[in-house]
């Protein structure tokens, strides 16, 4: 298997992505960061593993930069050319998640402090994990990451590897109680590689400039104008759209939502699976946190009895509109007919303004997740 580097270096030479000084930067990073952990293997066999040194932990990479910088690029080369077993990628938010429902399991057995059992499950089998869009929202979070990361890094020997669209001096700013969340950004300077990716080129907008992202009527026209959209986010082959992967994207509480196609931070959802079914804050906060880019197919024109349809519409688009999340849809109308008459048709209006403003270049350019 090639390595990083020399992969990154192919697509440059193909013309699939331009020259980037930062980008190089990381790539040399990340490619030097591959060897450290193939070398590190312990010998294998029996002798190996009765007079075999614990393998070191080299340190890790923290890529902070805007939208389209490459970021996920690299993670994806990285990963995929990582030649080791013991590796796992997930998306930050839904591994949290995962944390949090774990440390219920654990306090059940009232064992005393559950963060070194949480981690040791965490790190069972895992040398390298690799995070999606590390980013800070709550409380909740914040409270419990410098004592569980210093675990995983310190004492389980895991090497991080995670991408975010701020610095880490600029994680959970200004959130409440941050004070307990400053020796987690103090862990992570000393312990990763901080990283810029503020290159020329933004590469995410650069794939879908010039695409409109409100289609309507509904139907074959409006449905390949996203699905062209989708194809030119992810890389994904149209002629093996039938591949593309599947996703059931946790909530919370030991719920989930399925998303039919999930790939590279895009997810693509029907309008009658997220708003005609009975679904909360909680779902599309969760949609809101894991996806850059949403695409949304089916809205209709709805009346009063489809207020609560309507209402769970207005629920989700507060949701995307306030993570700078990407819209593409289809759609039967423009939003201002989308939902003329019915209970909350009046408060329906400042739904009908974020989606026009979600249209403009201003908004395609902010950072997902961006305050």
């Amino acid at each position: 298997m090639a390595g990083m580097l020399a992969r990154y270096e192919e697509l440059i030479a193909s013309g699939e992505l331009r020259a980037d000084p930062d980008q190089r930067a990381a790539a040399e990073r990340l490619d030097r960061l591959q060897r450290e952990l193939e070398a590190a293997q312990p010998a294998g066999g029996f002798l190996g593993r009765l007079f075999g040194k614990e393998p070191a932990r080299p340190g890790g990479v923290y890529m902070w930069g805007g939208v389209g910088r490459g970021k996920s690029m690299l993670m994806d080369l990285f990963h995929q050319t990582l030649g080791i077993a013991e590796k796992r990628r997930v998306h930050f938010h839904a591994f949290m998640q995962e944390v949090h429902e774990t440390m219920r399991e654990v306090r059940q057995t009232r064992e005393g402090d559950p963060i070194p059992r949480v981690a040791e499950r965490l790190a069972e089998g895992v040398r390298c994990l690799a995070f999606d869009e590390m980013v800070v929202n709550n409380s909740a979070d914040a409270m419990i990451m410098s004592r569980l990361f210093t675990r995983l890094i310190r004492e389980e020997g895991v090497t991080i590897v995670t991408t975010s669209n701020r610095p880490p001096r600029d994680l959970y700013k200004d959130g409440l109680n941050r004070e307990h969340f400053l020796p987690f950004i103090e862990l992570i300077e000393a312990e990763l590689d901080i990283l810029p990716l503020n290159g020329p080129t933004d590469y995410r907008l650069d794939r879908i400039g010039g695409l409109a992202t409100w289609h309507t009527p509904r139907g074959d026209e409006a449905t390949a104008k996203v699905r062209e959209a989708f194809f030119r986010l992810t890389d994904f082959a149209p002629e093996d759209a039938a591949h593309v992967p599947s996703e059931d994207l946790p909530v919370g509480a030991k719920r989930t939502v399925h998303v039919p196609k999930s790939l590279k931070g895009v997810g693509v959802f029907s309008f009658k699976r997220l708003c005609g079914e009975a679904r909360g804050a909680r779902d599309y906060l969760a949609i809101a946190r894991a996806f850059h880019t949403v695409i949304l197919v089916g809205i209709p024109r709805m009346g009063p009895e489809n207020r609560n349809e309507a209402a769970r519409f207005v629920t989700l688009i507060d949701a995307l509109y306030e993570n700078r999340v990407k819209l593409f849809a289809t759609a039967a109308a423009a939003p201002e007919e989308l939902y003329r008459s019915g209970d909350g048709a009046f408060e329906f209006e400042r739904t009908v303004s974020r989606l026009n403003e979600m249209q403009s270049e201003e908004y395609m350019a902010l950072g997902h997740g961006e305050d």
